[in-house]
């Protein structure tokens, strides 16, 4: 993962893609407006794993919903990242698990989540999600918030 304070290397250059999983790819560049709280949600419609067990590959649609401090993830980074799972074995909560823990250790937001909504595999589909509010403050209670109220039917 880059440090915070380096130049975004991957806009504007020939893309590389990584055989698997690549948290290194990660690249953050600086919130222009850290004083305000506001949502970045990012949509991955083909996102895909292998599962740990069959080699198979397991499809999802990945949404990462966030609420930036100082850094933000960078989009093309997030792809090829989020790229490096197609050879990667993982169940899908962990692969929600392992996404939202590298951007933490990246952008340090104020409040993330990441939802999964694989495809049926079996006939059953898996739909795990999950987040994180920065201990002892509003953001800690958002989280918890939102996860008392995730997928009430």
């Amino acid at each position: 993962m880059q440090d915070r304070g380096e130049e975004l290397t991957l806009l504007g250059g020939k893309t590389v893609y990584k055989q698997d999983y690549a948290p290194e790819v990660l690249e953050s560049f600086v919130n222009k407006h850290p004083e305000r709280d506001y949502w970045v949600r990012f949509v991955c419609p083909e996102f895909t794993a292998l599962c740990p067990i069959t080699s198979q590959p397991d499809f999802a649609t990945l949404y990462i919903d966030y609420i930036p401090d100082v850094q933000m993830v960078e989009s093309k980074s997030l792809k090829l990242y989020l790229f490096s799972f197609r050879s990667h074995g993982a169940f899908h909560e962990d692969c929600v698990n392992i996404i939202m823990n590298d951007l933490i250790a990246l952008m340090n937001p104020k409040y993330i989540e990441v939802t999964g909504d694989f495809l049926p595999r079996g006939g059953i589909s898996i739909h795990p999600y999950c987040n994180y509010g920065r201990p002892g403050t509003k953001y800690e209670t958002l989280a918890e918030e939102r996860l008392a109220q995730h997928n009430r039917r």
